[in-house]
């Protein structure tokens, strides 16, 4: 009896175990095959070890519950293990093995479309680069086309200012060598012929000097200060300082400086074809306001006097604690009249009831002058 039990024991191990475990041999195959064979043998001798190790532990199990000798001989031998469990063992072996290949395989094309998004992205990091460089090829050729236009620009202002100061210079020369020659036939002649032709050459010459209406302050490539010289009109005009700038490579923005001339002061953009008709706009709206500037003109020099054109009112500061407004209607003096809007004396309004010039339809004048003579403030 304890025979067979011990043969049912040694049943339950592997057919492997009554095989001697020889280590591999080495080959001739070279190192990788040797190392391969070595490392297989061990897996092998370790699975066998394993196998063992759950023999001796069903064994000692089967001892522990055994009270003695009599009882392990007459006790029948033990069933074989269940071999039921491992067919689910095998299939699920199977499958676990086919789902590795598939992660395998998933793992293969994962890999296959990693190195072509790979290719990609270094196609578009070289394509990138390429934009950068043509960008940048397009900025410094749109920087050098734009320094060769200022370049362009200044050379042609450069030119075009010397050719007006050499035709100024001629001119100057010219006056110059009429007027010495106007002068030695006034001391060469003395007939009344003479004479007649004298003055009808002065009288062209005061024609040809009141024809130019500009006068050139000052100039660089970039700006020019120049007056505007009104001497076509009846009325005596201070001059009218203004400024031309040229802004861009064909455009100019003109700026109009009241000074003690009396136009509001503003500016003009445009091209540089236009700056002739925007010099003859301001000129013809200063020559239209004529009458009235001139007369606003001679009294900044006896009246202390400040004139707001936007608002066409007239500050009088007749004392340090008495001040003056008055407005004028648009089209004074021909159309319109000069108003006495108020009158402040130590910050108190006075009652204008009482204020009138004698003359009807007062002009400015008139009514600066009355102001400053009215004994009643």
């Amino acid at each position: 009896m304890a025979t067979e039990r011990g043969v049912a024991l040694l049943e339950r191990t592997d057919s492997v175990l009554q095989k001697t475990c020889n280590s591999t041999e080495v080959q001739d195959a070279g190192e990788g095959k040797v190392m391969t064979a070595y490392l297989m043998d061990c897996r092998r001798k370790q699975k066998i070890m394993c196998q063992q190790y759950g023999v001796m532990d069903d064994m000692l199990k089967l001892l522990a519950f055994l009270e003695s000798a009599e009882q392990f001989l007459n006790e029948p031998c033990p069933p074989k293990p269940d071999t039921e469990a491992s067919t689910p063992w095998k299939a699920l072996k199977a499958e676990c093995l086919e789902q590795v290949q598939e992660v395998d395989g998933l793992i293969g094309t994962l890999v296959e479309a990693m190195e072509e998004l790979l290719k990609k992205r270094q196609r578009l990091e070289a394509l990138l680069v390429s934009l950068e460089k043509k960008k940048e090829e397009q900025e410094r050729v749109a920087l050098q086309s734009k320094q060769r236009a200022e370049k362009q620009m200044h050379l042609q202002l450069d030119d075009s200012l010397q050719k007006a100061q050499d035709a100024l210079r001629v001119c100057d020369r010219r006056l110059c060598e009429l007027k010495i020659q106007v002068n030695k036939q006034i001391a060469n002649v003395a007939s009344n012929t003479m004479t007649a032709f004298r003055d009808r050459l002065q009288a062209t010459l005061k024609v040809t000097q009141a024809n130019m209406q500009y006068r050139l302050l000052s100039a660089n490539p970039s700006e020019l200060h120049l007056e505007l010289l009104p001497r076509t009109t009846q009325q005596s005009l201070q001059p009218l300082h203004l400024s031309v700038t040229m802004t861009t490579e064909d455009h100019f923005r003109l700026q109009v400086f009241q000074g003690t001339a009396g136009l509001i002061e503003e500016s003009v953009e445009g091209t540089v074809r236009e700056l002739s008709a925007a010099l003859l706009d301001v000129m013809e709206c200063y020559i239209s306001q004529g009458k009235m500037l001139a007369e606003i003109q001679a009294l900044h020099s006896r009246f202390a006097i400040d004139w707001c054109p936007a608002m066409r009112l007239l500050t009088f500061l007749k004392s340090a604690t008495t001040v003056c407004q008055l407005e004028l209607d648009e089209g004074y003096p021909l159309s319109g009249h000069a108003k006495l809007l108020s009158v402040r004396k130590d910050g108190n309004l006075l009652d204008l009831s009482a204020l009138q010039p004698r003359v009807m339809n007062p002009t400015l004048t008139d009514w600066l002058e009355f102001l400053s003579s009215c004994p009643h403030f």
